[in-house]
């Protein structure tokens, strides 16, 4: 251990704008159970920090919304945002569809009776790699340039479409109802006067909302009052140009910093425009409504969207002072037709799959947990827990903070707090260019009653480190006085547990408040001297606290439900009393009793499993061009007589038919490479995918039985102009060509569920 270190100071520096109540949530739409603040968002007239994440209903299945919506609350969230994509529902001018998969009232009813709370993003621009943004053609075929705009022909569609929409959800609005945010267009940058005008027509309409919002990044001019600017904040952009480095856009997410403007997402609209970066407006909490919570596969351009990487940008965004954190996507889908993708044929520089829109996201296409649930679910307990007391602190950076994105050198700190306690911020973690480890490290904060040194010897932050550690925060009567884990959640109990996460590389300490009594593993030990933990240590403090003490890899699989603490790979979530979990083989899950974890007992009626499914070579891939094409410098994924003419061909042998239960979920899992690959049945394409070297996974539970399926893929080559992970790209290189199925599962999971 270093003997000698480097003393880390910081002024803690109080510079929010004054504290006032704007007229939003305030005295326009008042909501009994929300409100705003200049500095923060209450809730049940507590200040806290919500958490927002992205789910298109219009995506998923009706028969999954349920499930989804409970494993959203089950991961902590406190909101759900979702658009309502016009050209979902109008493809054909005056056919509006609310039926089915597109019934936004049975979606809005589903969450009151789930409880989570809902962010309707009404557009009527919309985006989300919908083709036109989502106007149906129609409404592009007549207005061209004059949408999205003032036009007095394009605002009485809107009035029209507005009014449809409103005839679905107007019930849903209200003091007690669950809708309690509405957007307004988005990425629209210098139209306030028509971002206005959409507000008074949605009003006008019966639509309401204590937070009408609209986004603020790319140097947007909103109009004063009338909309809460939210901001983004991504790892990486599929939207990049082609053959582009990382970009200093994304760079910036992963250092502490006081500016919220983010010029990169929507850059790809924008190119060579010059982009005037704003400060927050101080009548509004810097809050944000699309940090990356994956990202989406472009044809030129398929990056892969690490958990560490989500995580580390969600808590800096913490320690920057964000008062509310949305997440893009949250849960992934599928695109509900063929032919509703952005595309170059569109006019957008890059083309998305047909289908597919998986996103990488916490909940992956079919529904299943993807590569970030475990991060952002530790992050969101720790936001549940810790939000009451970081709701009214500001951030402050340290008096040698680092400005250059690309040093990757200094250490990367924050302290986010009121003066008295807090949270000290650490992230040494960035994608594609690590930082670097930073030895013998102590920083010196300045609190009330007196500076803290934490910790109490230099300790060496290594490469990959995303931290909050607690300082002088009091929790059931228990004081920490400073840690070197980070505080995750809090479970509710008659002694509550606080669970701390160990770094890997890092000695975990405690520091426990003056005069503290501890107990670990039933002995007692002298609290006034900092603790060395381990994983697994359960502290006791006053008799008030538990302190358990996780690794990194079981804190990724915890689930907070209220009372219980959950350890589960699988998905939880809480339904009628029980625990219920999906799994296909049988669950090892564990519930935590307050002493250790213990097996839970689950069960199911059903009949889950994997099949190895045969897969019979109907024609070899054939030879690939460099580039099928190409606009804006971008390459151009195959048209269909272009695809055909290149791409292998494998029939999958269905298996023995298979008795199902209510709530089985049916997935083919396909191990695959190439370039791009469809899924046919009966000759029709159903599913597609860019190839990221990913696993691709289909929800089939609807098909017919008797369909004959059949995957095509064309090949990709070394040679193949498109910018993929450099670990993808490695195995490219080292095969000159990729064009095969490697494995085919069929996957039934089931519902596992406790007894009362």
């Amino acid at each position: 251990m270093p003997a000698t270190s480097t003393l880390r100071t910081i002024t803690l520096l109080d510079d929010r704008p004054p504290l006032t109540e704007p007229a939003m949530s305030n005295t326009e739409d008042p909501h009994e159970r929300l409100r705003l603040t200049s500095r923060w968002i209450e809730v049940d007239g507590a200040p806290t920090v919500p958490v927002t994440g992205e789910l298109h209903f219009s995506r998923i299945p009706r028969r999954r919304w349920e499930e989804q919506l409970r494993l959203l609350v089950a991961s902590g969230l406190t909101s759900v945002s979702t658009y309502v994509f016009w050209i979902h529902h109008e493809r054909e001018r005056g056919q509006v569809r609310f039926d089915g998969d597109l019934d936004v009232a049975a979606f809005l009813e589903t969450a009151e009776r789930v409880g989570i709370d809902v962010i309707l993003r009404i557009g009527p621009w919309c985006h989300g790699e919908v083709r036109n943004g989502g106007h149906p053609d129609w409404v592009v075929a007549a207005l061209g340039d004059r949408a999205r705009t003032n036009d007095a022909e394009y605002l009485t569609l809107v009035r029209d479409w507005y009014g449809r929409i409103a005839e679905q959800v107007r019930r849903f609005c209200g003091p007690d109802r669950p809708i309690v945010g509405i957007q307004l267009e988005n990425e629209l940058h210098d139209q306030p006067d028509h971002i206005a005008a959409l507000k008074a027509i949605a009003q006008e309409s019966g639509l309401a909302a204590p937070l009408w919002t609209a986004t603020g990044w790319g140097g947007a001019i909103l109009p004063p009052h009338d909309v809460f600017p939210l901001y983004s904040g991504y790892a990486d952009g599929f939207w990049a140009g082609q053959g582009s480095t990382w970009d200093d856009s994304f760079r910036d997410h992963f250092r502490f910093t006081h500016v919220w403007d983010d010029p990169g997402v929507g850059g790809d609209f924008r190119e060579g425009a010059e982009i005037v970066v704003r400060p927050v407006d101080p009548e509004f909490p810097p809050s944000t409504c699309e940090l990356g919570g994956g990202m989406a596969t472009a044809y030129h351009r398929r990056p892969i969207a690490r958990a560490r990487d989500i995580a580390a940008l969600a808590n800096v965004k913490i320690g920057n002072g964000s008062a509310w954190q949305g997440f893009y996507m949250y849960a992934g889908g599928v695109n509900p037709e063929d032919g509703l993708q952005e595309s170059l044929a569109t006019g957008y520089p890059n083309d998305l799959p047909r289908f597919d829109y998986d996103f990488q996201a916490a909940f992956g296409a079919t529904g299943r947990p993807g590569p970030s649930l475990g991060v952002l679910r530790d992050h969101n307990a720790f936001l549940a827990a810790f939000g009451p007391l970081l709701a009214d602190t500001f951030s402050s950076l340290p008096d040698d903070a680092p400005v250059d994105v690309r040093d990757l050198d200094s250490l990367r700190w924050a302290v986010r707090g009121d003066g008295v306690s807090g949270f000290l911020f650490v992230n040494t973690h960035q994608p594609h260019e690590p930082l670097s480890a930073v030895p013998a490290v102590q920083f010196r904060i300045p609190v009330a009653g007196g500076d803290l040194v934490v910790p109490d010897r230099p300790v060496d932050v290594p490469t990959g480190v995303v931290g909050r550690w607690p300082l002088r925060v009091d929790i059931a009567g228990a004081r920490v006085e400073w840690a070197t884990a980070s505080a995750s959640g809090i479970v509710e109990g008659e002694v509550p547990t606080l669970v701390l996460r160990a770094h890997d590389g890092v000695p975990a300490r405690l520091q426990l408040g003056e005069g503290s009594r501890a107990l670990r593993r039933g002995v007692e030990v002298d609290a006034a001297a900092p603790l060395d933990l381990t994983s697994g240590d359960v502290v006791v403090v006053d008799g008030a606290l538990r302190i358990l003490v996780v690794d990194e890899e079981r804190a990724e699989r915890l689930w907070y439900l209220g009372a219980d603490l959950v350890d589960s790979a699988d998905a939880v979530w809480r339904e009628s009393g029980r625990l219920v979990v999906r799994a296909e083989r049988e669950p090892t899950a564990h519930i935590w009793t307050g002493e250790e974890f213990a097996p839970l007992d689950l069960r199911t009626d059903a009949h889950p499993g994997t099949t190895r499914l045969t897969i019979e070579e109907l024609r070899p891939p054939g030879d690939v061009p460099a580039r099928y094409g190409e606009s804006m410098g971008r390459s151009a994924a195959p048209d269909d007589e272009q695809f055909d003419e290149v791409a292998g061909v494998w029939r999958v042998v269905p298996p023995e038919p298979q008795h199902l239960s209510e709530g089985d979920l049916v997935e083919l899992v396909v191990d695959w490479e190439g370039d791009v690959a469809q899924l046919r049945a009966d000759g029709v394409v159903i599913a597609d995918r860019f190839w990221d070297g990913l696993v691709w996974r289909v929800d089939i539970t609807d098909l017919a039985p008797t369909a004959e399926l059949t995957l095509h893929v064309a090949p990709i080559g070394a040679h193949s102009v498109i910018d993929l992970d450099a670990s993808v790209r490695e195995r490219v290189d080292a095969a000159e060509r990729l064009g095969s199925v490697l494995r085919v599962d069929r996957v039934v999971s089931s519902r596992w569920t406790s007894a009362l």
